[in-house]
């Protein structure tokens, strides 16, 4: 099982930074505002409808669905460019026979597109934090990938970069976890960096632990 942001796709501040900027100018607001409420947001957005959230934000009708618009381009293009390896250790994972689950703490713009993409078809159980109202880590998350792809936690393997908690959570849920960093690169949560369990730095690296 996979994290999306930083395992399978790059992620950084500067991405988001930009979308906030973009949704800024759309609504007349001041960037680095409309970003810190962007951010804050987080809990709520990745775990319901992003049209509920916008709403919430005060934002009439026109501004809600060019909102949301502009976020899934930006969602496009991000996960428009997959990792190298990505797909193909995706592939051989399943041409192994060995099923394949995503994880992921996000927004509905991610799944909305999802079919769109170079990952559409790639995974036997997909589960978004803002369809299933959950986020990492919690225990209920990893269980629900686990019942979609008919397996204990136990035999599972989650691979993913640390952020929420996620590779500790994953753990607990009973799971083997694996963190991947960048190359010559110290992984970018602290609170991973002792991690002392298996790492790796490329994705076809999964396959070596198998």
């Amino acid at each position: 099982m996979f994290d999306l942001f930083d395992t399978l796709v790059d992620y950084d501040e500067t991405t988001s930074r930009e979308f906030s900027g973009s949704a800024a100018r759309l609504l007349g607001r001041d960037h680095d505002e409309f970003h810190a409420t962007w951010r804050a947001g987080r809990p709520d957005r990745e775990t319901g409808p992003l049209v509920a959230y916008l709403e919430a934000l005060g934002l009439d009708e026109k501004s809600v669905a060019a909102l949301a618009e502009l976020r899934k381009e930006s969602s496009r293009r991000l996960l428009g460019t997959p990792r190298p390896g990505a797909v193909e250790t995706l592939v051989e994972l399943r041409s192994r026979g060995i099923g394949t689950g995503l994880i992921t703490v996000c927004s509905d713009d991610v799944p909305a597109v999802w079919s769109g993409t170079p990952f559409a078809g790639l995974f036997d159980a997909e589960v978004f934090s803002c369809s299933v109202g959950l986020r990492k880590p919690d225990a209920r998350i990893y269980r629900i990938a686990c019942d979609q792809l008919g397996v204990r936690a136990e035999h599972a393997l989650f691979v993913g970069d640390g952020a929420n908690d996620e590779l500790d959570g994953a753990e607990r849920a009973g799971m083997r976890a694996v963190l991947i960093h960048r190359d010559g690169e110290d992984p970018p949560w602290p609170e991973v960096r002792d991690w002392p369990g298996p790492r790796i730095t490329a994705l076809p690296q999964v396959l070596e632990l198998l």
